[in-house]
């Protein structure tokens, strides 16, 4: 009992002692650590790499690649054949990636380069941002469940709502705020055309998911990810499924993204120029398991330099939304009943903001 309680008061001194220093595991890098702290070794368990055997699901590689074309299409046969490529990535991975998809290829480098910015500016201007208080417009931290995970991953991360109250510009760090504001903007005229695909493609009406408020809210998250001196003990982010109803995801070219499918993991390898597209919970909820959420992860960083990643979250997370959610009732049926109770966004979230990334879905707390 003594040793349990001896090796527990370590680990919350050690944690609390990374938490102060306010530089995140960035500040662990700069001080030039080989071996990583005990605070981010990961049980094998977390760590398996289960990928399918030759013989094994040879019709699977990794996630589709769909054009959008500019989003302008000239014939409605092209039209409908993305949505085919839509639905049934939808149903079978969760996971897709879209090029020629409008935003542009400037913009998204500039949004790269931003996040590389700000986390590799002076330790004492960062540390002006780092805080615990997610209530905040702004928030710069690392790991925001350092203190209930069973391990830390090896990433800082910068978060913001930028929709549908964006912040005011003062509150967003100079070195990224403009980029965030315009690039947020396209995220979110890229989101409403997903959804009206989406849409389509589960037989509803081309608005349905844009008028039930699936795009209203936005939540930006830029994952910093620097080299690991031991990349076989950590995860650069544990195993989970996002919360959100879609989640659009621009990567950068450095590889470490793997979607699990069947008990197995796949690499989603960088594609140039593309975004990664995935269905989160929510959608899967109203869309009674039509559409799968699949669980994901990111390895620790093999690279020499430091990998980085823009998520945007449609869901207006724990901010107030009084709208229900629950199963469509266009896609249930006697023979299809619904899944899963309603429930509000916001209680949604409240169950990821109190577990962290524990390996479990929040499905299965609204499992009817």
């Amino acid at each position: 009992m003594e040793a349990t309680k001896i090796a527990s008061f370590d680990r919350i001194s050690e944690l609390k002692a990374f938490d102060e220093t306010k530089t995140g595991v960035k500040g662990l890098v700069d001080s030039g650590v080989s071996q990583i702290p005990r605070i981010f070794h990961h049980s094998t368990v977390n760590l398996a790499n289960h990928k399918p055997l030759s013989s094994d699901l040879l019709h699977l590689t990794t996630i589709p690649t769909i054009d959008l074309g500019g989003r302008v299409f000239e014939d409605a046969i092209t039209r409908k054949n993305v949505i085919k490529g839509i639905k049934d990535a939808s149903e079978k991975w969760g996971f897709f990636q879209v090029i020629n998809h409008g935003v542009s290829l400037e913009l998204l480098e500039k949004m790269k380069n931003g996040v590389r910015g700000f986390n590799e500016q002076s330790p004492e201007v960062r540390k002006q941002f780092y805080t615990r208080d997610f209530s905040k417009e702004f928030v710069y931290t690392s790991n925001f469940d350092l203190y209930t995970s069973q391990a830390a991953s090896w990433r800082d991360t910068f978060m913001c709502y930028m929709a549908p109250n964006p912040p005011k510009p003062h509150d967003l760090p100079p070195i990224c705020r403009d980029v965030m504001i315009e690039y947020s903007k396209e995220v979110m005229n890229l989101g409403e055309f997903l959804f009206q695909f989406l849409s389509e493609a589960l037989g509803l009406n081309t608005n349905h998911l844009n008028d039930i408020d699936c795009s209203m809210g936005l939540r930006m998250l830029c994952h910093y990810y620097p080299p690991c001196p031991e990349p076989d003990l950590t995860i650069g982010t544990s195993q989970h499924s996002d919360s959100s109803f879609l989640t659009v995801l621009l990567p950068d070219l450095i590889e470490g993204l793997q979607v699990r499918r069947d008990g197995y993991w796949f690499d989603v390898p960088p594609v140039p120029g593309a975004l990664i597209i995935n269905i989160g919970d929510l959608l899967q909820l109203i869309t009674n398991d039509k559409f799968v959420s699949l669980e994901h992860r990111v390895l620790a960083n093999r690279a020499t330099r430091a990998r980085v990643s823009v998520a945007c979250f449609f869901t207006t997370g724990v901010r107030p939304n009084p709208r229900m959610y629950g199963p469509i009732r266009e896609l249930v049926s006697e023979d299809n009943p619904p899944k899963y109770r309603e429930t509000t966004v916001k209680e949604f979230a409240a169950q990821r903001s109190a577990r962290g990334l524990d390996g479990t879905s929040d499905l299965l707390h609204f499992k009817i």
